[in-house]
């Protein structure tokens, strides 16, 4: 562009600042799907574009980054409903049935569902790429524009065996289900052989493991606990299970039942609570592994006190005959001085006696149980 012609766009103001007039004379665009918006004097307004994977029903997918008045223009949620991207919701569990779609946060899956397609949050993390395969799988991709479909996808949906929005949450609880099924794995492996290590001998280094895979234990178990409360929490309503029935919202069906999603949530919460006795057996046995050991402990200390006491004892005799010995000892003449052979009885009837001493105080101590 030449000098002259860049002149005619920008002029410089009195700050020294460049200041563009095409742009300012120009009308803000409409929001696009993967930009943050403008506010109305053209500065950028400063929203935080997150991440998101999204798969339509008919088996396309493409990754895009929409902030949340896109995402609540979108899929037509309330703010509120984006808390799944906060930091002190990600650790519940929450499945919400809104008029048009279905909020979805189990662990690491955060997810909207609608009748014709779901976003995830966090595109590369390793459970949203697992649902993605397992929808591909189910949603083959196919060459047809998605407007064209969503009326009659929808209908087909209410005929096929289990619709788009719950085939989603299905693959949503297998991921998190397998997950967990996982983890437990790993903590069976790795606790067995310390444990039964720590049995035979008691060391730092297997205590602190023992600590460590506690700990682990108890954040799995309220993870798969939080799972199964929101299941039995949907289980426990129907009008809350009919929110999530989005297909049969957009054809406006009749039907009333929600028989599908009641056996599609009590089938994962007998494997949610599987997994859950699973671990209550395995803390068991850490429990029942860290008493055996404390009585070990127990033990050993109570051997050491007794072997203690019998020292004293002994330390008691010796010092009654140290004493008889010392008074012996001093520059008194006395007749017994004066006898022949008395050293020896004298030693005898000293070691004599520091031996009944030290049964008699022994034997008391066993009479009284402090043995």
């Amino acid at each position: 562009m030449s000098n002259q012609s860049y002149l005619s766009i920008c002029h410089q103001n009195k700050d020294g600042a460049v200041k563009n007039d095409t742009e300012t004379s120009m009308p803000s665009a409409p929001i696009p799907i993967n930009a943050g918006g403008r506010e109305g004097n053209g500065k950028k307004k400063t929203r935080r574009a997150m991440p998101w994977m999204r798969f339509s029903r008919n088996g396309n997918t493409e990754v895009i980054e929409c902030d949340t008045r896109t995402i609540m223009k979108r899929v037509s949620i309330p703010a509120r409903d984006l808390r799944i991207r906060g930091p002190l919701f990600s650790s519940s569990s929450n499945i919400l049935g809104r008029e048009k779609s279905i909020i979805v946060n189990l662990e690491n899956i955060k997810a909207i569902v609608t009748a014709n397609e779901v976003l995830l949050l966090d595109p590369l993390r390793l459970q949203v790429l697992s649902i993605i395969d397992q929808l591909k799988k189910q949603f083959p991709q196919r060459n047809v524009p998605e407007d064209i479909q969503s009326s009659q996808e929808a209908e087909e949906g209410i005929q096929s065996e289990l619709p788009f929005e719950f085939q989603v949450l299905e693959s949503a609880f297998e991921v998190v289900c397998s997950f967990f099924d996982t983890r437990v794995t790993s903590l069976e492996t790795e606790a067995l052989p310390v444990l039964a290590e720590l049995i035979e001998k008691v060391t730092r280094e297997n205590l602190r493991i023992v600590r460590s895979l506690k700990s682990n234990l108890t954040c799995l178990i309220a993870s798969v606990q939080k799972v199964k409360d929101e299941i039995e929490h949907l289980l426990d309503d129907d009008k809350d299970m009919a929110e999530f029935y989005l297909t049969r919202k957009v054809i406006q069906s009749q039907q009333e039942d929600v028989e599908d999603l009641e056996m599609l949530l009590e089938a994962y919460l007998i494997q949610v609570e599987g997994t859950r006795n699973k671990l209550h057996t395995m803390r068991k046995y850490i429990d029942d592994t860290e008493d055996y050991v404390k009585i070990k402990q127990k033990d050993k200390r109570n051997r050491s006190l007794v072997f203690k006491l019998m020292i004293s004892r002994a330390s008691f005799a010796i010092s009654a005959g140290t004493l008889v010995v010392s008074l012996f000892g001093m520059n008194i003449p006395i007749p017994l001085y004066s006898t022949n052979g008395v050293f020896g009885y004298l030693v005898l009837g000293v070691f004599v006696m520091c031996i009944v001493l030290f049964m008699f105080t022994f034997g008391k101590a066993g009479w009284k149980k402090l043995l």
